[in-house]
């Protein structure tokens, strides 16, 4: 007997490895994504269905939104043909975007007035984390609802992290954000300087990572995207970009300092205003000394 009906909605580089994992979990699964080609790999396969949102809402015990940002859930919810007016009882929302939290509290707000749960889910872990259903999730909104269907995010988390009231989830998931993105341009820098002064890169990170100066970006990013030569962390310079936008908007209304926070933001506005921002985040490091020295 399969377990209960779960439903999930983009199948990007996060989605995709998530809606996999759930099917291997022996749930019959929903999936929806607005370009064709990112449906291709699951049509025809055994217990999974290519349903719209609304008629996946009235099968699904849950479903996991894993788009871009909260505008493109919003149009989803609205209206006759939307989730919310579909949604069969006891349906949870599991919001995995990376998103304005004040923007997160509204759309669980107006859920919950349609008796939805909406629960926010930011998720560390990247995109092979998803593939092999590693990731971790820092989790706000109703704690019962929460409590109810846990279960259904065993097939692709390790971690659970419950915060607290709706946004928090996504206000950690931004100062989460910062500091990772923070240190890997400070990782950046330090291999720059390595250079100059006759220092090979992978004797620095090698030193780093038998010492204090260690970090994921010096035991994962730098070995495996940067030192091998492929520039392949599935990550746009953009979302790095977003990510810290959102984060010092966060500390600005909220009157906290974050200096460095704002120095990581501006030099990501360098990289795009390069054109950068659809490129891998990982020529970040490539690029260092051209970004730096743009206007």
């Amino acid at each position: 007997m399969r377990k209960a009906a779960l439903g999930v909605i983009g199948l990007g580089n996060m989605g995709r490895g998530i809606a996999s994992n759930i099917a291997r979990g022996g749930h019959e699964l929903a999936v929806w994504d607005v370009a064709a080609r990112a449906l291709r790999p699951f049509r025809g396969k055994r217990g999974v269905a290519v349903l719209e949102p609304a008629e996946m809402a009235r099968r699904s015990a849950a479903i996991f939104l894993v788009v871009p940002r909260s505008s493109d859930i919003e149009p989803m919810l609205r209206g006759r043909g939307g989730i919310l007016a579909n949604a069969r009882a006891g349906l949870a929302l599991y919001d995995l975007t990376t998103s304005d939290p004040a923007r997160t509290r509204r759309l669980a707000k107006r859920a919950a007035a349609a008796g939805v749960a909406y629960l926010d889910a930011g998720m560390s872990g990247g995109a092979s984390g998803a593939a092999a259903g590693t990731l971790t999730l820092m989790i706000g909104g109703d704690p019962k609802a929460f409590r109810r269907t846990r279960k259904y995010l065993t097939p692709f988390t390790r971690n659970l992290f419950y915060l607290g009231g709706s946004g928090t989830g996504h206000t950690l998931k931004l100062i989460h954000n910062m500091v990772c993105h923070t240190i890997f341009l400070a990782t950046c820098e330090g291999g720059r300087l390595a250079a100059r002064a006759g220092i090979a890169l992978e004797d620095m990170i090698a030193v780093f990572n038998r010492a204090n100066a260690r970090s994921y970006a010096s035991e994962v990013r730098f070995p495996r995207h940067i030192l091998s030569g492929r520039w392949d962390g599935r990550s746009r310079i953009y979302n790095l970009h977003k990510d810290l936008a959102m984060a010092v908007s966060l500390a600005r209304a909220l009157g906290a300092n974050v200096a460095l926070g704002r120095d990581t933001l501006a030099f990501l506005k360098r990289a795009v205003a390069l054109g950068m921002q659809d490129r891998d985040f990982t020529l970040l490091y490539r690029d260092f000394e051209k970004i730096r020295k743009a206007p």
